[in-house]
């Protein structure tokens, strides 16, 4: 029986039969892979320089949901800054930071205890009153280490690097831990730089000078608080960070923390 001839309409273009029978055995036998498509295009294929940039050394925390926050528990946290920021370490910076935080360290539900400032990033060991609290709190003190440094290094723009880090404290032994990790930070940095054993001082630019609880009083090159002097830091009070800790001991000033 002849074949019937019956024109074809291919995308709006009609096609006689036998030129689409053609066509149709053409593209059988052309049949792409994925992976060979998009290597005849062009688009999402491999290349010199395709795909994500690399992370730098210090990759900003992942906008993941934060676990919640118990209020019988503080919470250490750390603060980047971006890139090319210049050294915190200074006494300009200094200068804006400390009536900064005597201003905001305590407000409704929320407050600095502690704190050491290094030379990119800050340390701080706060307690507040669960999640939205923390939040809240951690939004006006990253608000005012940004404009102390900005105001100290005449800069603008995002000063901070990401999220904070977030790690909750549940006992009095990660309590202590962290109390000698934020105030001697400093002495962990320095032997990191020189390899050598730090020089035994309190660290000015921490809350060293208001942490009761040195088992020998360390050298300062500054003098301890006068009777009248507004803290710069908000008094504990959670029962792990005022008593429970020094279950553990009091912390030593020679200490080397993550040795």
């Amino acid at each position: 029986m002849a074949e019937e001839s019956v024109d074809r309409v291919v995308g709006g273009v009609r096609i006689p039969v036998h030129s689409y029978n053609q066509f149709m055995t053409q593209r059988a036998s052309k049949q792409l892979s994925f992976h060979d498509h998009r290597m005849r295009s062009g688009r999402g294929g491999p290349r010199v320089g395709a795909g994500r940039p690399p992370a730098s050394a210090n990759p900003p925390v992942h906008h993941v949901r934060r676990p919640p926050v118990p209020m019988n528990c503080p919470s250490h946290v750390t603060l980047r800054l971006r890139s090319g920021t210049p050294g915190l370490r200074n006494r300009r910076f200094l200068r804006e930071l400390r009536p900064s935080l005597r201003r905001g360290c305590a407000r409704r539900g929320f407050r600095v205890v502690h704190y050491s400032v290094q030379r990119n990033h800050l340390h701080l060991i706060v307690e507040s009153a669960g999640k939205e609290a923390l939040g809240r709190g951690m939004k006006a003190i990253s608000a005012r280490v940004a404009r102390a440094a900005q105001r100290a290094f005449g800069l603008s723009g995002p000063v901070l690097h990401g999220r904070y880090h977030l790690r909750i404290l549940r006992t009095p032994r990660e309590v202590r831990r962290a109390l000698a990790y934020v105030l001697l930070n400093a002495r962990k940095h320095w032997r990191e730089r020189h390899g050598a054993t730090p020089p035994e001082r309190l660290d000015v630019a921490s809350s060293g000078r208001w942490f009761d609880g040195w088992r020998r009083v360390p050298g300062s090159r500054e003098p301890p608080p006068g009777p009248l002097e507004e803290p710069e830091v908000a008094k504990s009070r959670t029962w792990l960070l005022s008593v429970g800790w020094r279950r553990h001991g009091l912390v030593d000033p020679a200490e080397l923390p993550g040795s």
